[in-house]
């Protein structure tokens, strides 16, 4: 890969920062450039939607305004207000380096991407994000946005290291922040994984594909069928925790799951979507048996508490469902 003249990579950075200038995204953790939003936003959007951290960060940003308040809390609280995000070991490893930080750093956040990655659960894109858009270090970062942009700039799906590489050859050392953004922003908003909108991209004049490139064959999803029994006592609800060493959702409550379809009209049927997988979800009301089957391993909650359990995101959804119905 040829590295852009000088003069050609400063048309380039002009005509990027212009683009995101005018277009950028009106997102909550850019207001102000601080740096505990920015951390914590960066560590929700990995492997998830933009739309759907935004109201899981309000929320988060009102219970634990602080990386003291975070470092303070319980787990359980913390995987509560987590609950719905998914992949829960992100909610677990911003906690412990919560309370790394409060400990031995006396609350003074990491200001260099050398920082950051020692601490639980920061990998190098992570760390230099923060870093650059944070504190205006001077480092690039490649996501699966960024990776895919370069790939389609220079026609050619590069290497992880080398897409490191060229994005550290592309940024604009002035402004590394909205560099970084501005990349992310263009691969979620313009250049697409399906149908890139190539006419209205900055970078076109540059681009080596301008979307000739054949579509991807999409991988074939999962399907799942599961089935859980909701049994009531009162205005309470029987829950089960998974075991503390289990690979997901550690001790995250759920509703008891059984390993075939009962006998019996549902309470409710649903679909429930996850990264690679479809679930059809089947929900019916527990016998005397299977309560009896469960009872040793199980707690019953009132609605208040399961409300601020935490619970599995499936569990969530199931009981949310149920209760706007009821």
């Amino acid at each position: 890969m040829v590295p852009l003249h000088p003069r050609e990579l400063s048309a380039f950075r002009r005509a990027l920062l212009g683009w995101y200038d005018a277009h950028r995204r009106d997102l909550p953790w850019r207001q102000d450039g601080d740096p505990y939003r920015v951390w914590v936003s960066e560590i929700m959007l990995q492997q998830t939607r933009v739309a759907a951290v935004l109201e899981h960060y309000a929320r988060w940003m009102e219970r634990f305004p602080t990386v003291q308040a975070l470092a303070a809390a319980r787990e359980q609280t913390v995987l509560a207000l987590w609950s719905g995000l998914g992949y829960y070991h992100r909610a677990r490893r911003l906690h412990q380096a919560a309370k790394v930080i409060v400990r031995e750093r006396k609350g003074e956040l990491p200001r260099t991407e050398e920082e950051w990655r020692e601490l639980p659960g920061i990998g190098r894109y992570t760390a230099a994000a923060i870093a650059s858009i944070a504190f205006g270090e001077a480092v690039a970062v490649v996501d699966g946005n960024v990776e895919r942009v370069l790939g389609r700039l220079f026609g050619a799906k590069l290497g992880r290291e080398t897409a490191w590489e060229q994005a550290e050859a592309l940024l604009e050392p002035a402004r590394p922040g909205d560099f970084n953004q501005a990349m992310m922003d263009l691969g979620a908003t313009v250049c697409t994984p399906r149908s890139p909108q190539c006419l209205v991209c900055p970078l076109v004049a540059w681009c080596a594909t301008r979307g000739a490139e054949p579509a991807a064959a999409k991988a074939a999803r999962k399907r799942r069928a599961v089935f859980y029994a909701l049994a009531r006592r009162g205005d309470s609800i029987l829950l089960v925790q998974r075991p503390l060493d289990a690979k997901r959702m550690a001790g995250m409550w759920e509703l008891p799951e059984l390993a075939a379809n009962p006998a019996g009209e549902p309470l409710a049927k649903f679909r429930h979507s996850i990264t690679d997988t479809d679930y059809a979800v089947m929900v019916v009301a527990a016998s005397a048996a299977i309560i009896r089957s469960f009872g040793g391993n199980g707690r019953w909650f009132s609605r208040k508490q399961w409300s601020s359990l935490a619970l599995t995101g499936l569990t969530r959804k199931v009981l949310g469902k149920l209760a706007s119905e009821s």
